[in-house]
């Protein structure tokens, strides 16, 4: 039997945070995928973290619709996505794959792959694309972000924010549905990703920086995060 595929969304805020590319985050990050490339294969979806922000902020300011923000957003997502190709030392000549058959093909000949944004659907994020690859791949979802978890409030304001260690998919919904969606929001999943885990009933796991628990939860073992399941 072949290696399971494992789906994980890479925050753009982790690949190009407003400071500037974390090199050693990355490295490390390199390190865990390889090590783990022995029991499974990645499908590796990129974000498009402070340099989509900026620009779909510019093309905001400049009374650009919102319907080429989000075109903008995407490019960010497959720019990044070509970025890490590079930095994985794989160099995807035909261009990063923006189908979910590109995908398959790839992901038949390699041990990873990355991509961004797929085919274009409105008000989504690349976790959504993720997601919707998990489904098809009938797989669990890891999303990697700048938080260690889900918390009540968003952590980045509120200094009393709780941690979430587990939710269901219900209930993880109708916070996420609380918020409305904008093009490069900062909540942990966007809306329709959530509606997907829900109807489709994947386990999907949030996790932050710290790499050890990326590790540990793909070696079933303890990890610090999230869990969204049925509880």
């Amino acid at each position: 039997m072949g290696r399971k595929v494992i789906v994980l969304s890479l925050g753009g805020s982790l690949i190009i945070p407003p400071s500037g590319i974390d090199v050693n985050f990355l490295k490390r990050f390199k390190q865990v995928i390889l090590k783990n490339c022995l029991k499974y294969k990645f499908i590796i979806v990129c974000g498009g973290g402070s340099i989509a922000r900026i620009y779909a902020s510019a093309l905001k300011s400049a009374g650009v619709n919102v319907l080429l923000q989000n075109f903008m957003g995407i490019s960010s997502t497959r720019m990044n996505a070509r970025f890490m190709s590079y930095f994985f030392s794989v160099d995807p000549k035909e261009g990063v794959p923006h189908t979910l058959k590109t995908l398959e093909k790839n992901i038949k000949k390699q041990d990873i792959v990355f991509c961004g944004a797929l085919e274009y659907k409105p008000n989504q994020t690349s976790d959504s694309t993720a997601a919707d690859i998990a489904k098809h791949f009938d797989t669990i979802f890891i999303n990697l972000t700048n938080v260690s978890g889900l918390y009540d409030k968003n952590l980045l304001e509120y200094k009393d924010a709780k941690f979430i260690p587990e939710i269901s998919w219900k209930n993880f919904d109708i916070i996420a549905n609380k918020i409305k969606f904008e093009p490069g929001q900062h909540f942990v999943l966007d809306q329709n990703a959530s509606k997907n885990i829900l109807k489709n009933k994947i386990p999907t796991y949030i996790l932050g920086q710290d790499l050890k628990q990326l590790d540990n939860l793909l070696n079933h073992k303890k990890f610090i995060g999230t869990s969204i399941k049925d509880l």
